[in-house]
């Protein structure tokens, strides 16, 4: 029997399985992939705390609570904010490689949405420096590690969890994890916007779906967060640190169009309406100099000059918005709980409001660090050895095994692949910096398509040690069940807020200054506005 379960392995879900480590020696990290190929290492920006004299944690609190536009939850914010400086303390303490500035101080740089210098960074590579060390400390701490299983659904029982199946992808096994405490990390949905996203093919919402068919509720599932710069063609990341260092950005004769450090949002939308008009746009970088761009950036100009075959230096560079972040997604309060008992979220997978309707720049590496720690402080107050009644080959097993074999044995009609490409393309176009009522309700149709679609498709590949053409079946599977969710949340939203820009209704309405929450109940999806409660 796990005491703590988590599933997980990116720095949100290492930071938990560490601070439960303090309390219970039964800790157990499930995770899709390898720790070190987390989505974490792709936050190069930086992590932010209120740390120098013309920095204040209030400051910090008013910047998060702007870019939330309303609809943010304060107290999950000042949790964050008020947790910063310790949460920076602690990484240095355990030895996260933070630059350096001329006191041998942790270095900080300014990031978007904010006039403070209040992001401290390691170099361009911060998410990967976090996660490596977090790594290290959990191997140090002896957190036993199951890799490379994809959970497929949770096991329930009277509103209670009680662990989770898995497959196992090395083997092609079905595995059963029996758990009082289940912590989700499992990060965004970014993913879903396939060849239009910064995130990995991997990011395909499998918290968030897994959650939604186990009841549990989904939030504000139409705030996705696209990046400004990001190559093009390729949609790899340069991050805002980029444009936090002095970056220009400008069309293809050189002249600026928009103030580079406004929020993700709005330049993002400034880029695409320039790039909609015909222009070529880019990232100028070239005054900074050599020497500038090989300290603050090394890993952006190494991936401009292997992808690219151009140099920050001396070329402009032509870049693109994509999907990159996504503040909906499983609703939590500020103690990490959901609403199933003993189920906990942390991480972008969870929304407990700290971002609100935009996440302000430096604030996700955060949020993993500060509420990773707050969702097992509070699964480990929870720990009861006398109330756990379930038994082993329970009936979500059961239903499992038999879905596995049944998708071994079906014959495919239908390309999931080709469905994939197309369904990333249409998000981006209709669910994506601009956003319309008539082109939200064709992809409300389409997905009844998709829907029905899916029984005519499966595997080609029927072997069963590491089939890639398997897990990626099962990930289209979550993509299709989180499209519904999300398109009735943006055509729901009648209003411009945040990353969430309705064409048809530009201006913010107070009306929606609300939670948006869907659920299956009895096989219907619903969805409804609720006023945002504290706590």
């Amino acid at each position: 029997m796990i005491d703590i379960l988590i599933v997980g392995s990116g720095a949100a879900g290492l930071t938990a399985a560490l601070e439960a480590k303090k309390n219970t020696q039964n800790v157990v990290v499930l995770s899709k992939t390898y720790p070190t190929h987390s989505q974490t290492v792709q936050a190069q920006g930086g992590i932010n705390a209120a740390l120098n004299e013309n920095d204040k944690v209030q400051i910090h609190i008013d910047d998060t609570i702007k870019s939330a536009h309303e609809i943010g939850n304060n107290d999950a914010i000042e949790i964050l904010c008020q947790n910063a400086k310790d949460a920076i303390k602690w990484l240095d303490d355990i030895g996260v490689p933070f630059s350096r500035d001329e006191n041998n101080k942790i270095a900080q740089r300014q990031l978007g949405g904010t006039k403070q210098t209040r992001a401290c960074y390691s170099s361009d590579y911060t998410g990967l420096k976090i996660l490596h060390t977090l790594y290290d400390q959990c191997i140090k701490n002896g957190i036993k590690f199951y890799n490379e299983r994809m959970m497929l659904n949770l096991i329930v029982e009277r509103n209670t969890v009680k662990g989770l199946t898995a497959f196992n992808i090395a083997t092609g096994d079905i595995e059963e994890y029996l758990a009082k405490n289940v912590i989700l990390a499992t990060g965004g949905y970014g993913g879903i916007y396939y060849d239009y996203t910064t995130n990995s093919y991997a990011t395909t919402g499998d918290g968030q779906a897994t959650a939604l068919r186990a009841g549990v509720k989904l939030k504000d599932m139409e705030y996705i967060q696209f990046h400004p710069t990001t190559l093009d063609k390729n949609n790899i990341l340069i991050s805002e640190s980029a444009r936090g260092e002095g970056g220009y950005l400008v069309t293809k004769d050189g002249k600026r169009f928009v103030d580079e450090l406004k929020p993700r949002d709005e330049v993002a939308r400034a880029i695409l309406e320039k790039i909609n008009d015909g222009f070529e746009i880019f990232l100028d970088l070239r005054h900074l100099g050599k020497e500038k761009i090989n300290e603050a950036m090394p890993q952006e100009n190494r991936l401009v000059k292997e992808f690219c075959h151009l140099s920050m230096e001396s070329d402009l560079i032509p870049i693109h918005p994509a999907a990159h972040y996504t503040m909906g997604g499983i609703k939590t309060n500020t103690k990490a709980q959901t609403n199933i008992k003993n189920l906990y979220a942390c991480g972008e997978c969870a929304n407990n409001g700290v971002h609100g309707a935009n996440r302000l720049g430096g604030n996700s590496l955060l949020e993993l660090i500060v509420f990773g720690k707050i969702a097992a402080q509070n699964a480990v107050q929870n720990i009861d050895d006398t109330n756990y009644d379930c038994e082993s080959n329970s009936k979500q097993y059961q239903e499992d095994k038999k879905m596995i074999e049944d998708i071994y044995r079906k014959d495919v009609e239908l390309d999931f692949y080709k469905y994939k490409q197309d369904i990333g393309r249409l998000l981006f176009e209709d669910i994506g910096l601009f956003r319309h009522e008539d082109k939200i309700t064709e992809i409300i149709n389409k997905i009844e398509l998709f829907k029905n679609d899916l029984n005519k498709m499966g595997i080609e590949d029927k072997s069963k040690i590491y089939n890639k053409n398997f897990v990626e079946f099962l990930e289209y599977k979550n993509i299709i069940e989180l499209l519904e969710p999300i398109a009735l949340s943006v055509l729901n939203r009648k209003e411009s807020r945040g990353a969430h820009y309705r064409v048809d209704y530009p201006n913010q309405d107070e009306k929606y200054s609300k939670e948006c929450l869907v659920w299956l109940e009895n096989g219907k999806l619903n969805i409804e506005y609720f006023d945002i409660k504290s706590k």
